[in-house]
């Protein structure tokens, strides 16, 4: 890695490890975050990690919510973050679908997991080294792309989700929920 690559990340899908996956979430009377999340990522953001979340959203796709509302989620999303002495570096969104969307977001792109775009864009934008880096996801897609993307250490979390074995196999780590990671990465942080 260059010189420039220098920067470790915790990236986070949001929907299923931020916050509780209740479906098509766009309100922050509807968001309700994961137990552990704050004190998780203050663990990380305090040991260097720059904290990204990158997270599909085919509900703007589909026509549930528009691209406002999700930017005003996510406004609220990091001052809640702040409120914990938590910076959110960056969060990246993918609104396509390949088959259920609106025309304007009608696309196979490569921003939305399992495609590794959004961590991709995210290393670059911030000179991310993804082998010092970790991907924390509750789906199958989410190691898929951190895979592809070169990120060194991926956690599944079930957060109420069910996986196959192929999922669990992908991950380095499976755990029930994101306050585990302190403790199951401590040598990270």
């Amino acid at each position: 890695m260059n010189g420039k690559h220098t920067n470790k990340a915790l990236f986070l899908d949001r929907d299923g490890v931020v916050n509780v996956d209740h479906g098509y979430v766009f309100k922050s009377e509807e968001f309700e975050f994961i137990d552990g999340v704050f004190s998780t990522c203050k663990a990380f953001y305090d040991a260097g990690y720059k904290i990204i979340v990158v997270t599909n959203q085919s509900g703007i796709g589909r026509g549930y919510y528009s691209e406002a509302d999700f930017f005003a989620l996510n406004t609220w999303m990091k001052a809640q973050f702040s409120h914990h002495q938590i910076e959110i570096t960056d969060v990246y969104f993918c609104p396509h679908h390949p088959k259920n969307a609106l025309p304007a977001y009608l696309t196979d792109c490569d921003c939305r997991k399992p495609a590794p775009g959004m961590l991709l864009q995210g290393i670059k934008d911030h000179h991310i080294d993804p082998t010092l880096s970790v991907m924390v996801g509750d789906k199958l897609g989410d190691m898929q792309a951190a895979i592809s993307a070169n990120i060194r250490t991926k956690v599944l979390v079930r957060s109420g989700q069910t996986f196959d074995e192929q999922a669990a196999k992908s991950a380095d780590y499976v755990c029930d929920s994101i306050k585990e990671l302190p403790v199951l990465l401590a040598d990270l942080i």
